[in-house]
């Protein structure tokens, strides 16, 4: 590359063990050229890229897998995974292909990987294809993610070409470069459990503390301290998607990620209409991945990642490090919703008045991200009725008027006793409580004019927007305004 020769910082600390971990696989150039069809400039900053690396035509070969990184050791990890609860004893990258691992000028080392590349060992009946629909989405989300706060993968840019990809229907093949310190999963334990390779999990347990919790290295009891931290890690991590009405959809074991990132985004979605028993994946019909079922299956996959790692020490210690995740989540839930509201600390008063809001929001269809955005217009001395509160609430006519106007006073003098000064609050509560989120219809409407009109200034919009959620961006703000009635039709399977 003519701006800046990666391969000089390349490497593939990943590929330094034995083969049982991966497979050596080079992506499978495209028939049809290739086109970039969007790039993100604070990813490449994170690989120090410079903002104009794509005039160099090479960019777009190499990302898309028809040109070889000079210097990459391209590899597709190996492991295993529940998926909907039933062991599946071999997965992998079944469509994505490591291309090695570059150290940026901040000392932080991020896995650079294809996904949509072509065929791997791990691909099974697929293609190893990746299509823009589905790209697009999970290039828009991950930003949104990242935007919001919480711990996630990244994305550098989404190549694609006219190449045909059948999913449900015909479809353009696209590739995403997504980046992440590390793409090791629950699964890529489970993996050797259950292949009874109790050395190979040792050399992976290891690895991971090496690279990624190098402060675990002189624990008395290394392997143990590394359960232990996923577990807290994994529970703030439910917090956070809980607190922003995030749901991922496949919350498989193959799907969660060692460092505690949100990882594979497939048929997420947002919550719009207040509903905690959300299914956000028409795959998934029995609810297992509901919205109000994440942290529970969150503990389950925890269980699946400690069985795996049991040989490496006591059952007892094992058990001992899963104990503390329902406090740690509920502790770190709890202050993230007191902060929603407005309030700093956990008291009682507080939760009763958090617990009581959710309920209105429910029985009155409301909209969660909304809502709580309208929250920080309150005004403690003023006695009168926030209409915004007030119309999203009861116009349904599942809320008594009575009964809100009640807690709307009640929150009032809370706010008086318990909150900072209104000026001081309002900036804190929109500093947690996002104008923006990636609703479905957003990201629908972006794929639609790239897939028609190969029209991508709606994936640039909304990456604006995303990336500074919390900001006003006046000159965007129907998006984030209530869906419209389309919207409602609208569904995400497995191979979103």
């Amino acid at each position: 590359m003519k701006h800046l020769d990666l391969s000089k910082k390349l490497s593939n600390t990943f590929a330094s063990l034995s083969e049982d971990f991966y497979s050596r696989v080079a992506p499978t150039p495209l028939q049809q050229p290739a086109k970039l069809v969007h790039f993100n400039p604070a990813v490449a900053a994170l690989l120090d890229l410079p903002a104009d690396i794509t005039s160099d035509p090479a960019f777009v070969e190499i990302f898309t897998g028809n040109t070889a990184l000079a210097g990459g050791a391209p590899i597709a990890m190996l492991y295993a995974g529940h998926q909907f609860g039933h062991l599946v004893p071999q997965l992998g990258d079944g469509r994505a292909i490591m291309l090695g691992e570059t150290t940026n000028s901040r000392n932080e080392k991020w896995e650079i990987q294809l996904k949509g590349s072509g065929l791997t060992p791990y691909s099974r009946d697929g293609d190893g294809r990746a299509v823009l629909r589905s790209t697009i989405r999970e290039y828009l989300c991950s930003e949104a993610m990242h935007g919001l706060g919480i711990p996630t993968t990244r994305a550098l840019c989404i190549t694609g070409t006219d190449d045909e990809v059948y999913r449900e229907q015909i479809e353009t093949a696209a590739v995403l470069t997504r980046v992440a310190p590390s793409h090791v999963r629950f699964g890529s334990f489970e993996v050797f459990f259950y292949r009874d390779q109790v050395e190979h999990i040792r050399t992976l347990a290891d690895f991971v503390i090496e690279h990624h919790y190098p402060e675990l290295a002189d624990e008395p009891k290394p392997h143990v301290a590394l359960l232990s931290a996923v577990v807290e890690r994994t529970a703030t991590l439910m917090a956070q998607w809980q607190s922003v009405g995030f749901a991922h959809g496949v919350m498989n074991t193959d799907n969660m990620s060692i460092l505690g990132l949100t990882l594979d985004y497939g048929p997420f979605g947002f919550m719009e209409t207040y509903e905690p028993g959300l299914i956000c994946n028409h795959s998934d019909p029995r609810g297992r991945y509901a919205f109000d079922q994440q942290p529970q299956i969150s503990l389950w996959n925890l269980t699946c990642l400690a069985q795996a790692l049991s040989p490496l020490m006591d059952i007892e210690d094992a058990k001992a490090c899963l104990a503390p995740y329902q406090t740690l989540y509920t502790e770190h839930y709890y202050q993230l919703m007191i902060q929603k509201m407005g309030f700093e600390k956990a008291s009682d008063s507080a939760l009763a008045l958090t617990g009581e809001f959710l309920s209105m929001m429910q029985a009155g269809h409301a909209d969660y991200t909304r809502l709580f955005r309208s929250l920080s217009e309150v005004q403690r001395n003023d006695e009168t009725l926030n209409t915004v509160l007030h119309d999203s609430v009861v116009s349904q006519g599942k809320v008594d008027a009575n009964k809100f106007e009640h807690w709307y006073n009640t929150y009032r003098d809370t706010l008086q006793k318990e909150a900072l000064p209104d000026a001081e609050r309002r900036i804190a509560m929109n500093a947690i409580n996002p104008k923006f989120i990636l609703r479905n219809h957003l990201a629908q409407t972006a794929i639609e004019k790239a897939e028609r009109d190969k029209d991508y200034s709606e994936v640039d919009h909304l990456m604006t927007v995303l990336q500074a959620p919390f900001d006003e961006h006046p000159e965007h703000s129907h998006y984030a305004e209530i869906p419209p009635d389309w919207a409602s039709g609208l569904s995400v399977s497995c191979s979103s």
